[in-house]
């Protein structure tokens, strides 16, 4: 098996356009890791990314601060320009899909000629304005490193004029992260594979060295300490990694087929032949979002009530804080709750199927054995309904393996985050999607692509 795909991919570089391709989406990519490791101006991105590691050693990188950093490729932690990464690209392009799902006026737009361009170019005009927002938020964080990163002590900003610190360093994070999301839509056009997603994928790969230090550290530590894991850990572990990641693919392509027939009609002066057809549902309509969500919403609760416990000399506030940790069972029970809820909150925002009801029957479409119109729509409905409960499920487990793992096991967070959350569903989702990528440009060549004897079956 092995060696199949290794000859697989030997066979991409036979072909000129899927080699310049490739060669073009790993330079731009290379580029991408330079934004996020070139420091700002003015900044002491040095003693950051020191503090950081000193934190790593000690296990202390979970949370907030970890997982920004994990998103953006290590970037805050050297201070770079590309410090905010794609994520506010990510968060305006969210926000106008759910305006378009509830604004009429956009909803109408989307279904218009060039509308789908209006609706990108809406995006990137509040990507600016995040990333204007962000960046002064972000430049007055690094002004108040000791509150914001515990433990640390001295100044990042090396400008005494703070009014010119803040705007520059406003300005040159907006730039940096415009910059990533043009590169990214570069190789989406020119390169293979979707170029937002591989920006993320490559900032999360950018942390597998700590990790794998992290990984070595726990069973052989170093002279004079005793490891806490063994062989069986090891062997458990891998275990655990191979069933996530068989678990993710599986859940991730999974998907009910709904039967669709097309009656007879006539064209003109053509007679278009009924045929059958079928509608694939994904298990995992919503993808990574709920886990977002959940994790954005969550962060914030503990440190507000812990805040405010502390400063009016409120114990009952300061102990629901307590409560609110990760590792404890009010934590996880409110995290599965908001995943199951933003599931299907992002399905009732991104499936219409009153629309798709209209357009089968628009397009002389039905399902065998169903009404055409309302009915159709409450049949999908109830359909999507049912498989979305199995996704959530599914995402509820993911997301909650790499805490057990991290705050109960006692797994370094490093290696814990690779074990399930976002970073392995992203990951997963991205090499697929490329992988189909490749497929395609392999079997118009009639190479045997990621196949099994020319079925359109994928091997993973």
């Amino acid at each position: 098996m092995l060696k199949t795909i290794l000859n697989t991919f030997a066979n991409c570089f036979k072909i000129p356009e899927l080699k310049s391709r490739i060669v073009f989406t790993l330079i731009v990519l290379g580029i991408c890791r330079i934004i996020s490791m070139l420091p700002a101006p003015g900044l002491d991105g040095a003693a950051l990314a020191a503090y950081f590691d000193r934190q790593s050693r000690s296990d202390s990188t979970g949370g907030l601060l970890g997982m920004y950093s994990m998103f953006t490729g290590g970037a805050l932690e050297h201070c770079a320009i590309g410090a905010l990464g794609i994520m506010p690209y990510i968060s305006a392009t969210i926000i106008i899909q759910l305006l378009t799902a509830v604004v009429p006026r956009l909803s109408k737009l989307v279904r218009e000629e060039g509308g789908r361009t209006k609706i990108v170019q809406y995006g990137r005009y509040l990507t600016v304005i995040l990333c204007l927002g962000q960046g002064l938020v972000m430049a007055i964080g690094w002004e108040r490193a000791s509150d914001i990163f515990q433990g640390f002590s001295g100044d990042l900003v090396l400008y005494d004029a703070k009014f010119w610190y803040r705007f520059q360093t406003m300005l040159l994070l907006t730039t940096g992260t415009m910059l990533l999301m043009w590169l990214g839509e570069q190789i989406t056009e020119r390169g293979i594979g979707n170029g937002i997603s591989l920006v993320i994928s490559i900032g999360i790969l950018a942390r597998m060295p700590k990790a794998l230090q992290a990984l070595k550290d726990m069973f052989m530590p170093g002279s004079g300490v005793e490891s806490r894991f063994n062989f069986f850990h090891a062997i458990f572990m891998l275990a655990l990694l191979l069933a996530v990641i068989a678990l993710v693919i599986a859940v991730t392509q999974a998907q009910r087929k709904i039967a669709v027939q097309y009656a007879q009609r006539a064209v003109g002066r053509k007679i278009i032949a009924g045929q059958t057809s079928y509608m694939p549902l994904r298990v995992n309509y919503a993808g990574v979002m709920p886990i977002i969500f959940a994790q954005a919403i969550l962060m914030f609760p503990q440190k507000i009530l812990q805040f405010v416990g502390t400063s009016f000399n409120l114990k009952y506030l300061s102990q629901i804080a307590v409560l609110l940790g990760e590792e404890k069972f009010l934590y996880m029970l409110l995290y599965a709750a908001m995943i199951l809820f933003f599931s299907y909150f992002w399905v009732a925002t991104q499936f219409n199927e009153v629309q798709i009801a209209d357009d089968l029957k628009k397009y002389g479409g039905y399902i065998p054995g169903v009404r055409p119109g309302q009915a159709t729509s409450q049949y999908l409905h109830n359909a999507m309904s049912r498989i979305t409960l199995a996704g959530a499920f599914f995402l509820t487990i993911i997301a909650t393996v790499p805490v057990l793992l991290y705050r109960i096991m006692g797994v370094p967070y490093a290696v814990a985050t690779f074990f399930g959350g976002t970073s392995l569903l992203i990951l997963v989702g991205v090499m697929l999607d490329t992988m189909r990528q490749m497929e395609s440009h392999l079997l118009m060549r009639h190479y045997d692509g990621f196949l099994k004897k020319g079925k359109i079956r994928g091997r993973f």
